[in-house]
């Protein structure tokens, strides 16, 4: 069992560099749950990636479903990531109902059907990116943070997404929410076809706007966080410099921040919870 939460450690540390950045600042006997649940979401997450079609996609999506549900004991024992997960959810009593929520969330992952509006999009990132943030203070605290969850999901699932754009794009999906576009007056044959216009950044703009207002939402909340949770939330603190940054960026060309500057955030940020926000 060590070697699975040590090759989850691992992964997170490859994948995810600002989660791995993040649980360094938990007691240690606290990482390899939180390693494990980040391994788990790197796994479902880079199902399109690795699959590269819907069907064998869903065929992997349900092979965590069914692990979850207690089946396949032998194929999880033999799969580091799904050993630990399973270990990780008996130790620390996880519900396994959020990383069910999360699973069938990532379905919409493996097609080219547009988001349609800000509220779906919304609802997509509290099942993937707020369950995460969730179970992760539940790992360190047996507590829940349910309205800082899902904030801070929404504001980190809107930066990944425009960091992600011009990437979706090219392969024809569309996070961005269409009745933003459609409001802005940018039809979808521009996206895919990799054209910058006015109403294109002005309607990043508007999103970018949403996830500053989650960020805004749990700035007290988080300022009156247990301690002890605040580790599951340091990822958080690289979010809004992001947001900042894709100010002064073209849509196809986001900026990104580098990996020392966003190190460097996440350990201002656990020296000074407040700052996860800002």
């Amino acid at each position: 069992m060590l070697d699975a939460f040590a090759f989850c450690a691992e992964l997170v540390r490859n994948n995810d560099r600002d989660a791995f950045v993040a649980s360094l600042f938990a007691p240690a006997e606290s990482r390899g749950a939180l390693h494990a649940l980040y391994a788990f979401n790197i796994e479902v997450t880079r199902v399109r990636d690795v699959a590269h079609a819907a069907l064998p996609g869903e065929i992997r999506l349900q092979w965590w479903t069914d692990v979850l549900a207690g089946e396949r004991a032998g194929e999880a024992h033999a799969n580091p990531v799904a050993a630990a997960l399973l270990a990780a959810i008996e130790r620390h009593d996880l519900p396994v109902a959020v990383l069910l929520e999360l699973i069938e969330a990532r379905r919409f992952d493996l097609y080219d059907d547009p988001m349609a509006s800000v509220s779906d999009l919304k609802a997509y990132a509290r099942s993937t990116s707020s369950g995460l943030f969730g179970l992760a203070a539940r790992v360190l605290t047996s507590t829940t943070i349910e309205s800082v969850a899902e904030h801070a999901g929404i504001a980190s699932t809107i930066a990944g997404l425009l960091i992600a754009f011009p990437r979706h794009a090219a392969r024809g999906q569309l996070y961005v929410p269409a009745d933003i576009l459609e409001r802005h007056g940018v039809p979808l044959h521009d996206v895919f076809g990799g054209r910058s216009s006015a109403g294109l950044s002005a309607a990043l703009a508007e999103l970018r706007k949403v996830g500053r207002d989650g960020l805004a939402a749990i700035r007290e909340p988080i300022a009156a966080m247990v301690r002890a949770a605040i580790p599951a939330v340091l990822p958080l603190a690289v979010t809004g410099p992001l947001l900042d940054r894709l100010d002064r960026s073209e849509p196809f060309a986001p900026k990104q921040l580098s990996p020392l500057r966003r190190q460097w955030l996440i350990w201002r940020a656990s020296r000074n919870p407040q700052r996860i926000t800002r």
